[in-house]
């Protein structure tokens, strides 16, 4: 625990500190580890701006990537990959059983849809699992796909000529800031 002000607040969770109670250019550092104060100048906020990539633009380069994935037969890596994301960000514990359900039966299970090429046993985890899904159901799976498109996907994709066009078009050098999952 970490008292601001007189208030306990919980290291790591997602409780929020006010940061107008700090002392103006100064950033507080918040781990388990480290609770410390350090001075920010206008260059790291200019520095961190220039890193902030639009969604637009975002987006852009995740619709390149999944047009080159389909010109490949494999766009189901990706959205497996999207789907696992949003599915973690539901909050309703129906909800979060329904789209267990949807992301089993279109990317899971044998002769699903849009089947992804994951391991028997990852494959036979998440069978066991699917009756009582929590947010980490599909984890393992995710990162094995990620791992796949990481390695194997992503790197031809950089020399497809869909990409060539959207450096073209986008003039930008870092390729990674385009793909929330890169």
């Amino acid at each position: 625990m970490k008292t601001v002000e007189g208030k306990k607040k919980k290291i790591g969770d997602r409780d929020h500190v006010n940061i107008e109670k700090f002392p103006p250019g100064k950033i507080v550092s918040g781990s388990s580890t480290d609770s410390s104060i350090h001075p920010v100048n206008e260059e790291d906020i200019k520095r961190a701006r220039r890193k902030t990539v639009s969604p637009a633009r975002r987006l852009s380069g995740l619709d390149a990537f999944r047009t080159f994935l389909k010109s490949e037969f494999s766009e189901e890596n990706v959205e497996f990959w999207l789907a696992c994301e949003d599915f973690k960000k539901t909050e309703s514990a129906e909800k979060l059983v329904s789209k267990a359900k949807v992301i089993y039966s279109e990317f899971i299970e044998a002769d699903a849809p849009k089947e992804i090429n994951i391991d028997f046993s990852t494959r036979d985890l998440i069978s066991k699992n699917i009756a009582e899904p929590t947010r980490k159901c599909f984890d393992e799976a995710q990162k094995l796909i990620y791992s796949l498109m990481a390695k194997d996907s992503f790197p031809r994709f950089l020399k497809s000529e869909i990409y060539k066009e959207l450096v073209h078009s986008r003039q930008v050098g870092n390729h990674k800031k385009w793909l929330p999952f890169l």
